[in-house]
């Protein structure tokens, strides 16, 4: 086995999460998120220091962890200017990140049409697995953000 390589395991590991969010909101959230790939054992979310804004979600397989892994998407409210130390507050534009090179903004279009407020997706070839996806309102896209 390389250096580089890791074997399959039941784990994910999840960086850049809000930090100002409570440990058992954020591991509530999780689980929610990503017990749609399948059986969840355990969530781990810590808030000391070096542990901040991380988490380990650990499944009952290995195939939720590989589906979790290429289904997940990162979705936030948009941020200020990237390295930006402090959270702005919440728009109508909800930036999503991770995204797998085959999405296309029709299928964005698809997933995100279905909660109220919904305006445009916008992505770019120069970034492809990045998009905003714009509504209304920042209280239309905090419930899309929050269902998804």
């Amino acid at each position: 086995m390389l250096a580089g390589d890791v074997p399959p395991n039941q784990t994910i590991y999840i960086k850049n999460l809000n930090e100002k969010i409570k440990k058992d909101d954020l591991k509530r959230s999780l689980y929610a998120l990503f017990s749609q790939y399948g059986r969840i054992m355990d969530v781990v979310a810590l808030k000391t220091a070096k542990l901040r804004g991380q988490a380990w979600v650990v499944f009952s397989e290995v195939t939720a962890t590989s589906n979790a892994s290429n289904g997940a998407f990162v979705a936030s409210h948009r941020q200020g200017k990237p390295g930006e130390q402090e959270a702005t507050a919440p728009n109508s534009i909800l930036f999503i990140q991770n995204l797998c090179y085959e999405t296309t903004r029709s299928m964005l279009q698809l997933l995100f049409e279905q909660y109220p407020g919904f305006k445009e997706v916008q992505m770019t070839a120069a970034k492809p697995r990045i998009a905003f996806i714009e509504y209304e309102d920042v209280v239309h896209s905090s419930i899309s953000m929050q269902s998804l």
